[in-house]
């Protein structure tokens, strides 16, 4: 049976209250053997709680808040900020101790209550500068400056 868009809401609502609780017990019940994100090459729920815990550890205190959430047919998109320290290491990165904020809408498709996919867009820029992963070149700082930025 379907589930209603306000369920798939509530559904995806709560996969965010357990990222924020670092508690993901609830992702054995919401996300299929099947799932699937593009974005992470992420595939099935080991592959999704492994890349959860590798960001528990790099951002520990690390939070997503709902902007938006908007659902139609089987899928939900939610636009959310989200805010942490570097404190351990992530993606080889050593830990900085800096404070990023990102901003990401994410669509997730779900099937009988179930999570089978998810794709995210976020700007990332910011936070891997903020990183040291990446540098501005003498041209791009050239731009900034000249844009006000």
């Amino acid at each position: 049976m379907e589930k209603s868009l306000e369920e798939n809401k509530s559904i995806i609502r709560s996969l965010y209250e357990a990222d924020n609780k670092k508690d993901l017990r609830i992702l054995d019940d919401l996300i299929s053997p099947d799932f699937y994100d593009p974005a992470f090459n992420l595939q099935g729920p080991e592959d999704y709680k492994k890349f959860e815990l590798a960001f528990f550890k790099g951002f520990p205190d690390w939070i997503e808040t709902i902007e938006d959430i908007i659902a139609e047919g089987d899928k939900v998109w939610v636009r959310f900020t989200a805010t942490g320290t570097h404190k351990g290491e992530w993606l080889g990165l050593a830990p900085t101790g800096k404070k990023v904020t990102t901003k990401a809408v994410q669509m997730w498709r779900l099937d009988n209550g179930k999570v089978v996919a998810k794709d995210t867009i976020m700007d990332s820029l910011d936070t891997f500068i903020k990183l040291g992963a990446i540098e501005y070149t003498e041209k791009a700082k050239t731009f900034l400056l000249f844009n006000g930025m």
